[in-house]
């Protein structure tokens, strides 16, 4: 049974091993204003904004939403100090536009019957959390069978799930979010953009280290 936290299915029995964690590699750049595609959470009017590339199926993802999230949310977001925007990537970063697989279907099952932030964000925690089981789930039908349930879960039928996965709205704003991703030289997940400056401490990818960058930027804005 799956609790929840916080946060065009075209698969072959080797999709899962050719998509791999290879995407979980950095690069660099710096962000630009918020687009309709983005999802986000917090305090629009805050003036501190981090936004997260990120993806369900890389393994760095899943570590940041394990050691960082739940504190993250708790003391930054729901507190109203930021503006939290995740911006959906594949994995690996995907500048061919070949045809999106398991991260597109996830999306688009975190977005299905037109979820609010707080549910994208509940369903996209459960997709970090099955992460190690739809990498073993090797075939489209395990694959759509885990999808399933985690709707299920959120209390949506299948029906409701396959006709959202098969959306084809959503293979179209991966295509805008990955000319986001090239403009802004994302190469890997997650990457985050404070302000609109990249982070380039890897002490980031721990709570410490990104309280710290933070409250540096909250300080800069009330001074």
């Amino acid at each position: 049974m799956l609790v929840f936290g916080r946060r065009n299915l075209l698969l072959g029995g080797g999709a899962l091993a050719a998509l791999g964690l290879a995407g979980c590699n950095q690069g660099g750049g710096s962000a630009g204003g918020l687009t309709p595609d983005d999802m986000a959470i917090g305090n629009a009017d805050s003036g501190v904004t981090l936004i997260e590339y990120g993806s369900t199926m890389c393994s760095h993802c899943r570590e940041f939403e394990e050691a960082v999230w739940d504190q993250l949310k708790a003391n930054y977001i729901d507190t109203g100090k930021i503006y939290f925007v995740f911006r959906e990537m594949l994995t690996p970063v995907d500048p061919q536009r070949v045809i999106p697989t398991i991260t597109l279907a996830e999306y688009q099952v975190a977005r299905c019957a037109n979820a609010t932030p707080e549910q994208y964000f509940s369903r996209l925690g459960v997709m970090f959390d099955q992460q190690p089981a739809m990498y073993q789930a090797g075939s489209r039908n395990g694959i759509e069978s885990k999808l399933v349930e985690i709707g299920a879960a959120a209390g949506l039928s299948r029906d409701t799930v396959m006709a959202c996965i098969n959306d084809p709205a959503g293979a179209e704003r991966l295509d805008r979010l990955n000319e986001l991703a090239t403009r802004d030289q994302v190469t890997g997940t997650p990457m985050f953009f404070l302000n609109g400056e990249k982070l380039t401490d890897p002490n980031v990818m721990t709570y410490e280290g990104m309280a710290a960058a933070l409250d540096a930027a909250i300080a800069a804005r009330s001074s």
